[in-house]
């Protein structure tokens, strides 16, 4: 017999007193049931907002990339600065889902299908941003490295900019199968649970029959082990490939060394910071309080400290080798940012990514949930004004005086970015309506050791005769081997 045992001091990962059934009710309730008023509120707005998109990128692609602010100076501008921004959110759900999973961490089931999920719709957005970027659009499969068939029109594989395709490919296959082959058992458990046949059919056809068996599990439980280590490396290389865009160049302000790993720590950094939002959201108004705690909230907030810390140590190492290297022009780009033309987007970013993050080394801030939301939108305002720090300050702003100019977001530009967003929430909205945003068979793994009734239960028998104990964990052990029933 191995007794299985953690510790009660430990704060419970699923509050009040659960069964596997129960769980199954209330996750799977607001799929089964007519979604609320808040729900219809948000989908309208984001269908609206993913409207007024469209009219802006048909816009764009009518009259030409001109209608956007970008100039002669400034060609890189506010398409890429969205395009890093939307790929840096997308960073926290591979992160919870892999790294997390290798490192056997609790917490994370609670919050990585939403994540994973988050993920999938950031990158659908990021995306975007390259290929309308491109002007004529029509000509955008110039850019993937198929064989060179296309006469003396070739792909430059020594281009950081390919690297993005293949990074960013990679990247958003892997996140997909992750997400979706820890589906498979809930679609089967909406099967199972459908009402009508379409229902039943579809849930049916994505769940590959899935039934449940030991070697079901053994096989699924593998594929997950070998996704999370093929993507454990994706989420040091993808926002490293990003940064080399910029590091590769000898625009002042780019070519340093420091952007990989100072772009992957602001990338987990802001994509945490969205999961808080959306996670926040999501147990209100699903009424999930009891499934993602205050100790998910806390945790999560934690890694959002650290990293926030890296991303300001960042910020010093900049200023720092723009002082040693003794390059003027270097130095200079550093400093004209801070009492420059655009200095309030310098000090917003230092105000929302350095400043305000801090307040968490407080334990009672980092359980506050209002406060917790407040921050969370504040840090992702703040990593936006990073990026459009980094894109177009340095580029208004080179080493050619007669080249330096201002640039300003057009409606185009403004009306792109909005229509991002409301493609983000239309697909989470969707995604919270026909699919658990929780994962129902994590959960009830979890629910046996880290539940607040199995820590009560725990307590109970620790105080009983040894006889009566060894027979009453034995029979708790006898009934977990079951795995069918456990998941």
């Amino acid at each position: 017999m191995s007794l299985r045992y953690e510790s009660t001091i430990r704060e419970p990962l699923i509050n009040g007193t659960k069964d596997f059934h129960q769980v199954t009710e209330d996750i799977v309730r607001p799929i089964e049931g007519k979604p609320g008023t808040l729900w219809y509120v948000g989908l309208y707005i984001s269908v609206a907002m993913l409207l007024f998109g469209v009219f802006a990128v048909f816009w764009e692609v009518y009259w030409g990339i001109g209608v956007w602010g970008v100039n002669k100076t400034v060609d890189w501008a506010w398409a890429i600065t969205n395009f890093v921004w939307w790929v840096g959110i997308g960073h926290a759900g591979t992160l919870i889902s892999a790294i997390l999973l290798l490192f056997r961490q609790g917490w994370r089931t609670g919050v990585n299908r939403a994540a994973e999920a988050m993920t999938i719709f950031a990158v659908m957005c990021a995306g975007q941003f390259p290929i309308w970027h491109v002007g004529r659009v029509w000509d955008v499969f110039f850019i993937f490295p198929y064989p060179n068939t296309r006469g003396p029109v070739w792909p430059n594989f020594n281009s950081p900019l390919l690297w993005d395709v293949f990074a960013v490919g990679t990247y958003f296959t892997v996140s997909v199968l992750f997400w979706y082959a820890g589906l498979i058992p809930d679609l089967a458990t909406l099967r199972d649970r459908a009402k009508t046949k379409l229902r039943k059919f579809l849930y049916g056809y994505f769940s590959f029959g899935w039934t449940g068996n030991v070697k079901s599990w053994q096989r699924i439980e593998a594929l997950f082990l070998v996704l999370a280590a093929l993507a454990t490396p994706l989420v040091l290389s993808v926002h490293s490939v990003v940064s080399m865009d910029f590091a590769t160049s000898v625009i002042p302000g780019w070519h340093t060394t420091i952007f990989p790993p100072y772009f992957v720590a602001g990338a987990i950094f802001s994509g945490f910071a969205m999961v808080q939002t959306l996670l926040i959201v999501t147990r209100k108004v699903l009424h999930l309080e009891e499934y993602i705690t205050l100790g998910h909230i806390e945790a999560m907030n934690k890694v959002i400290m650290l990293t926030g810390s890296l991303v300001a140590m960042a910020y010093c190492s900049e200023f720092f080798v723009a002082w040693y290297s003794g390059d003027f022009g270097e130095g200079g780009q550093f400093w004209w940012r801070v009492d420059g033309p655009y200095w309030w987007a310098w000090w917003c970013l230092i105000t929302c990514n350095v400043i305000c993050p801090q307040m968490f080394w407080f334990k009672k801030l980092r359980r506050n949930i209002a406060f917790t939301f407040y921050m969370s939108i504040i840090i992702n305002i703040g990593m936006w004004f990073e990026r459009f720090v980094i894109i177009v300050l340095s580029l208004y702003h080179d080493w050619i005086p007669s080249s330096w100019t201002y640039f300003s977001p057009t409606w185009a530009d403004m009306g792109f970015y909005i229509g991002t967003f409301g493609l983000f929430f239309t697909c989470y909205f969707l995604f919270s309506k026909y699919l658990p945003v929780i994962a129902i068979h994590e959960i009830k793994h979890v629910l046996r050791v880290s539940g607040e009734s199995y820590k009560q239960n725990m307590k109970s028998i620790e105080t009983q005769p040894l006889p009566e104990f060894v027979e009453r964990v034995s029979r708790e052990e006898h009934i977990s081997t079951g795995v069918g029933a456990l998941r």
